[in-house]
């Protein structure tokens, strides 16, 4: 397959875009919201959640409420991303933004817990694409060489949300009601949405080859089957005997043959197996994968021990995430400037596996009577090593790939590690889960209650039942969450040293100094578009002056107003 297999026309009538720096701007703008959008989402309920699995009657199956998220969002990433490089990414991001926002209405307006759930699973439909789509935006209208700075505020926009979301979250359960979560996403999606269409414009385009739906079919279908695998193994009513659990796994192995099979006969495959001969690309997208099941399933349940462990509030816990956030910025808008003014990049993946690999480590000896202060200091050092990795790696696997695969590769990318995120998320969420129903449920027992009382109550618990109960028992289940989340960090480590290992073999190339919508010849960019700009913009004039005048000589030449405006 040659490099130019699948790129592109430029729709008839269409003249290359000038990408002068104001326009870069107002994209940016755009991009910005979109990203803040999904990603205030992924967190503003981690302080939220115990509450809310409370009140529905879901305790026990929690983890749904994020692999559900987590399982849309990792199966559209690849859609996005292949028909953004085909059809262009301006409609896709709008759709996006509005399958996000209508399915945050049905999430405030659940009544029961798989209610919910299903809502969630619509919202990752959009925040899949809101988040690929970014990153793809970014590197159609900036050079690899410049593009850290870029992608530097976008990551800080993800640490912004891991503070912003829990402390909403905590503020919403302590004060409102957990349905405001959702709430807050209507007017911030309708302004998403507004900012996107008049300043997000991009060349149009259409498909020339045929789609590979059935790409997509299959590769969704091994994505569904993996989480669903995974969580039966884990869960304890299957478990890893259980011939239902093995099910999955078969179909799994049969989905990903006749996935490759379908790619190498694909005149147009939604993920070219051409990207696997890549070793940066492979590298890269290793080091996304092996992070993804380590760093979210920590993430994914931090807050829940800050409330119920430490004996916190909603509120305060999420105020206790505020070093993390601290960190994630610092360290992404200082490694994107650092590599667009040395053009290096491979030194900060490699200490940011460090990091939080040593933080894993450190935050297995969590406990109830742990000093606030010092997990404050933890979840810095969690912060900082995100920062370092995260965006560093898309822009690696961006620069290593051919312009007309910038979607694909950013997706694949992100793809895997979404993948590892829903993998970790459902076998060390099962494993939280189950210690933690068989904690409660001994902890009820010894109170006196019944093996259904215990059960119920199980089922039911939440940070303000907790308040209200004898100080005995309430010690008591303290101990159960600690005891069932602190011991499954050191399952973790393991994956952070892998990535550190990854980091280390990762290799260092040239930074592109070309965007992407310039090599593929749909933009002008630099000192040119900013020379055309201004002509068109005087011709405009030129031409408005003539009309008013009521010249009833020959119409001027040169480019309309909307060219102009353009």
């Amino acid at each position: 397959m040659t490099a130019t297999a699948s790129v592109p026309t430029v729709a008839a009538g269409d003249a290359p875009m000038l990408l002068t720096r104001r326009r870069v701007w107002l994209i940016f703008s755009a991009l910005i919201a979109g990203m803040l959008l999904s990603s205030l989402d992924q967190t503003i309920v981690s302080t939220a959640m115990p509450t809310l699995v409370g009140e529905l009657g879901g305790v026990e199956h929690q983890v749904w409420i994020t692999s559900a998220y987590i399982l849309a969002t990792t199966i559209v990433m690849p859609i996005y991303g292949k028909f953004g490089d085909i059809l262009g990414r301006r409609s896709l991001f709008l759709v996006a933004i509005a399958i996000f926002t209508l399915a945050s209405v049905g999430c405030a307006f659940a009544t029961d817990f798989w209610m919910f759930v299903v809502f969630r699973a619509i919202q990752g439909l959009g925040g899949g694409g809101l988040m690929i789509l970014s990153q793809a935006i970014i590197a159609d209208i900036v050079p690899a060489n410049e593009r850290g700075k870029f992608l530097g505020p976008l990551g800080a926009v993800f640490g912004l949300s891991a503070v912003a979301g829990p402390l909403l979250g905590g503020f919403f359960v302590d004060h409102l009601t957990w349905q405001w979560a959702f709430y807050i996403n209507i007017p911030v999606g309708i302004a998403a949405f507004l900012i996107a269409l008049f300043a997000l414009q991009l060349p149009s385009k259409r498909a020339t080859k045929p789609i590979d739906w059935l790409g997509v079919v299959f590769l969704s279908t091994a994505t569904t089957c993996l989480i669903f695998f995974t969580d039966f193994g884990g869960d304890r009513d299957h478990g890893w005997g259980d011939p239902l659990t093995w099910s999955w796994g078969a179909g799994l192995i049969v989905a990903v043959a006749l996935f490759i099979l379908t790619e190498s006969r694909a005149a147009d495959p939604i993920m070219p197996l051409s990207l696997f001969r890549n070793p940066v690309f492979v590298t890269a997208t290793a080091i996304g994968f092996v992070i993804g099941i380590g760093m979210f399933s920590a993430l994914a349940f931090v807050p829940t021990f800050l409330q119920m462990a430490s004996g916190t509030s909603a509120a305060v816990s999420g105020l206790l995430m505020i070093p993390m956030m601290v960190g994630v910025m610092g360290t992404s808008i200082a490694s994107g400037l650092l590599i667009t003014k040395t053009g290096k990049y491979k030194i900060y993946p490699i200490l940011g596996t460090a990091i939080t690999g040593a933080v894993m480590a450190v935050m297995t000896t969590l406990t109830a009577d742990t000093p606030v202060w010092l997990i404050c200091v933890y979840l810095f050092a969690l912060g900082a090593g995100l920062g370092l990795v995260m965006q560093v790696v898309v822009l690696v696997v961006q620069n290593a790939v051919p312009a007309a695969e910038l979607g694909t590769a950013t997706s694949a990318n992100n793809y895997f590690r979404e993948a590892g995120a829903a993998l970790g998320i459902a076998v060390f969420g099962a494993m939280f889960t189950s210690r933690l129903t068989d904690n409660l449920t001994s902890a009820f027992a010894g109170s006196g209650a019944t093996a259904e009382q215990a059960a119920t109550a199980t089922a039911s618990i939440d940070p303000a039942t907790l308040s209200q109960l004898p100080e005995a028992l309430r010690d008591g289940i303290v101990t159960a969450y600690a005891d069932a989340l602190a011991p499954v960090f050191w399952y973790l480590v393991p994956f952070l040293a892998v990535a550190f290992v990854l980091a280390l073999l990762l290799k260092q190339i040239p930074l592109s100094d070309v965007a992407g919508l310039v090599a593929r010849g749909e933009a002008i960019s630099g000192d040119e578009a900013e020379q055309l700009e201004v002509q068109q913009r005087e011709q405009a004039r030129a031409s408005r002056g003539a009309h008013r005048s009521g010249s009833s000589g020959e119409a001027p030449t040169g480019p309309s107003d909307a060219d102009a405006r353009r």
